[in-house]
């Protein structure tokens, strides 16, 4: 029989005194440190639907669907705490300032329901195409687009439209005042790809 080292008998004699090293979990909830990396969360005020975090998760753990036969289109970005790894990717590539999407401070991730409880969903406004109905983007997308490069904004007739909506000032008759596939047609909010056959097709 092989005998305990002194080293392990002063370990197991501080065990007995002190109590265990490890946590009282579930009796007492654990304190992860402060740089744990834990499920990550989006907020849905700054989180403004670009999806760079879906582009760059390793494990797939971001997805989206994009409803557009509603009368209120919009983007449904789901993330799946169940697949996660916690890279922290998301964070990383989030456009607005690393903030849209954080890794939060959650790690107690156990649950029963996986449909109900194993996602996180969250609800963006969607822009869509006035001439194919197609997503041009999310309308905080194109706020933020138009925020970041400031007076160019009026250089993009999708961005400055998208803009005055958001002040409330457009007159939609300005847009369908003329259907001549002419040059009143540019002056709407479109896709690239319309966008470039209006160009080539403009009288």
């Amino acid at each position: 029989m092989k005998l305990p080292k002194i080293r392990e008998i002063i370990e197991a004699i501080k065990a007995l005194l002190k109590g265990p090293y490890t946590s009282k979990f579930p009796k007492v909830t654990h304190t992860p440190h402060p740089n744990f990396r834990g499920k990550p969360k989006f907020d849905k005020e700054k989180c403004v639907g670009c999806l760079a975090c879906e582009e760059v998760c390793p494990a797939g753990a971001i997805a989206h669907k994009d409803k557009t036969d509603e009368p209120a289109p919009k983007r449904t970005i789901v993330h799946y705490s169940d697949t996660c790894i916690f890279c922290g990717q998301c964070q990383a590539a989030c456009i607005a300032d690393h903030e849209g999407i954080r890794l939060s401070n959650e790690w107690e991730l156990s649950f029963f329901d996986r449909k109900l409880e194993g996602q996180e969903n969250i609800d963006k406004e969607l822009q869509l195409c006035e001439i194919c109905g197609l997503p041009v983007a999310c309308k905080d997308h194109l706020r933020w687009i138009s925020d970041k490069i400031g007076e160019l904004t009026y250089s993009s007739p999708t961005l400055y439209l998208s803009r005055l909506k958001t002040l409330g000032i457009i007159d939609e008759n300005i847009i369908s005042a003329l259907e001549d596939r002419g040059r009143s047609d540019r002056v709407k909010i479109l896709c690239a790809r319309c966008r470039r056959k209006t160009t080539l097709t403009t009288k």
